[in-house]
């Protein structure tokens, strides 16, 4: 089985605030459509917790009769930033599996910062296996989960086969740690989603990453099928060879001066006919 090919509105944020979307999501959704996406990664800037039950229940409707399907919801402002609340879904999980619920979605993005979050994760898995629902926390800078070793770390004292991860390399980049063939491999068990966004590193870049065991990092974006950052190709063969058949999710920004049908369109082209 095929994996699925994901958008995330990240594509449609204002560069200023993570909650704007600077393109409504009715045109986005159209787009996606058209161009072969399957289903949205929705954010904060299209529906958050805190958007009326109307909201949601309006965007759901949208992608039903689009027939896209949500791969992933990011429930709240302070996750898409990964600022000092980001555990928030953790620690009260209800209203975000509403959300995701509501919104026919399975899968909800969560966020550990320190040891204590560990337990809090485990009776959050605990309420969404209820639901029949699933957690992933991202590869991501300035988390638990900025390493392999301490992701496996963390999902074995979790515990839960429902609580998973989302493979990133661009943050396993800034992390220093292994993104690739046998990244894939050890993280098998645990996949839940896989997000791509292309960087390369570049110290003069104003761009600053803050990750816990490198420092600040400064990143550059690339366009998505330069290989001098992450190799696509090899990463999508990496996930056939370990079975992954779940959702594959583009989570580039849009640059400065592109535009966003013309950047939805050539990732569609570049990765349906690698998947």
């Amino acid at each position: 089985m095929a994996m699925a090919l994901s958008l995330s509105v990240r594509i449609a944020e204002s560069r200023r605030a993570k909650d704007v979307a600077a393109i409504p999501i009715d045109d986005l959704a159209a787009r996606a459509k058209a161009a072969g996406f399957a289903g949205l990664s929705m954010q904060a800037s299209v529906v958050s917790v805190h958007s009326p039950r109307a909201r949601a229940r309006q965007v759901r409707a949208l992608l039903d009769r689009l027939g896209l399907r949500v791969s992933m919801v990011t429930g709240d402002l302070p996750l898409a930033i990964n600022n000092a609340a980001a555990t928030a879904s953790l620690h009260g999980p209800t209203p975000y599996l509403d959300l995701a619920e509501c919104l026919g979605c399975r899968l909800l993005r969560v966020m550990l910062h320190h040891e204590d979050d560990i337990g809090v994760a485990r009776r959050a898995a605990d309420e969404a296996a209820e639901r029949g629902m699933a957690l992933s926390h991202q590869m991501h800078w300035g988390s638990l989960f900025e390493t392999v070793d301490g992701a496996l770390d963390v999902l074995g004292k979790i515990g839960r086969d429902n609580f998973g991860v989302t493979l990133e390399p661009a943050n396993m980049l800034v992390n220093g740690t292994a993104h690739g063939r046998s990244a894939v491999e050890r993280l098998a068990p645990y996949l839940r989603n896989v997000y791509f966004q292309n960087i390369r590193l570049d110290p003069a870049s104003a761009l600053i990453w803050r990750s816990r065991r490198r420092g600040p990092v400064g990143v550059r974006y690339l366009a998505l099928g330069d290989k001098s950052g992450i190799d696509a190709p090899a990463l999508i063969e990496a996930l056939k060879r370990v079975g992954y058949d779940g959702w594959f999710s583009v989570h580039q920004p849009l640059a400065d001066g592109e535009d966003a049908g013309a950047a939805i369109r050539h990732a569609a082209a570049l990765f349906l006919p690698m998947l």
